[in-house]
Order: C-alpha cells, then structure tokens, then sequence
C-alpha cells in the first residue's frame, strides 16, 4: 500500500467523522448510558464487519465500562450465538436471525441497537421492526445513505456517516462506539484512591 493511499483513506475517515450529527451522538450516549444505568438489556446486532462491532460493543460495555465502574451494563450480542443463528438461517430464513431471537427473549423494556453501513439489510430492518412493536427502544448506526432505515424512519434514534465506504463507515462506527463507552466510563469512574488512576 502506498502512503498517498493511507493518507486519502485517513483524510476520508476525518471528513467522515467531522460531517456526524454531534447531537445525533450525544443522545446515543444518553440513551447507552440510560440502560445500562437501568441494567436494562442492550441488543446488539450487525453483518459482517458490523457483527464484529456488535460483539465488540459488547465487550467494551461487559468488560471495559464495568471496571472500576457501579455499572452492570446488560449488552447482548445477537450475531454471536453461530448454533442459534443458523439454526433460525435454516428453519426460517437469513433474514429473520435477529428478529427471532428478540422474539424469543422474555423482556419488553430495553434497547435495540442495529449497526448497518448500507442501512439496507431486511435481517436489520426486520430486527429493528421486531423490536419496536415488542416495545423496545430502537437505535441504528448507519452510513452510505441511511438506506431504507432512514428513509422509513425505522429507529428511534440514529447516528448517520456520511460516507459511501464500507471500511471508512465501519471505522467511525468503532471509533463512535468506543467514544461513548470510554466517555459513560470516564463518568461513573470510582477511584480506589488518589493515586489510582482512569485509564481508558
């Protein structure tokens, strides 16, 4: 790879990053924060990369956030289970892997969150449907166009990259992510002593 090419691709990252709704962002991060103050669970799911960042935010919530923290976030990823989401693939169709396992859980108080470059996905829309007429509170990370998410206003709250590349879409999507578990940390951080400090 040549250093012209990172260097276009990183300036595409920070284009796309600067050009995302801060309002959109700072109500992601009370809605997050909300919930896992409530131990309230969290619904997690994506394809591909974006099932990658599901499983990532929960480990950054489960494990990260926790440390040192009074919070017990309840985040579950729905493209971690390989046994039941091809079983539900095979009986049922690819295009309900999530919104059969939100049927299945018991709760109707909680939070979906879908995570989607193109925001086209039926498993994702299907996912995000299924959860609102539960009663679930729903959230989409989108890019690209917002796809069909946005254009029928699928999710209650949702944080928009402007940007038509997958990778770069996905990189502020982790990058988003990781903000707003590192800033919920940061707040409900509980320090042993003066000398311990946040490290994040």
């Amino acid at each position: 790879m040549s250093s012209a090419f990172f260097d276009v691709y990183a300036s595409g990252v920070t284009e796309a990053l600067s050009k995302i709704d801060r309002a959109s962002i700072s109500q992601a991060h009370r809605v997050i924060e909300m919930y896992a103050k409530e131990q309230a669970p969290i619904y997690v799911f994506g394809n591909g990369g974006s099932a990658a960042l599901s499983e990532h935010f929960s480990c950054d919530h489960t494990k990260g956030v926790r440390h040192d923290t009074p919070l017990h976030s309840n985040i579950i990823s729905l493209a971690s289970n390989m046994a039941l989401i091809t079983a539900i693939a095979n009986d049922y169709s690819y295009d309900e892997i999530f919104s059969k396992q939100i049927e299945a859980f018991p709760n109707n108080r909680g939070l979906a969150i879908a995570i989607s470059a193109s925001g086209n996905s039926k498993n994702i829309v299907k996912g995000l449907r299924t959860a609102g007429q539960k009663g679930l509170e729903t959230m989409a990370f989108v890019g690209f166009d917002g796809g069909y998410v946005m254009d029928y206003e699928m999710a209650d709250y949702v944080v928009y990259v402007p940007s038509h590349n997958y990778g770069i879409v996905e990189d502020c999507h982790q990058i988003l992510m990781h903000s707003i578990a590192q800033s919920i940390r940061t707040k409900h951080f509980l320090a042993k002593d003066d000398k311990h400090e946040l490290k994040l």
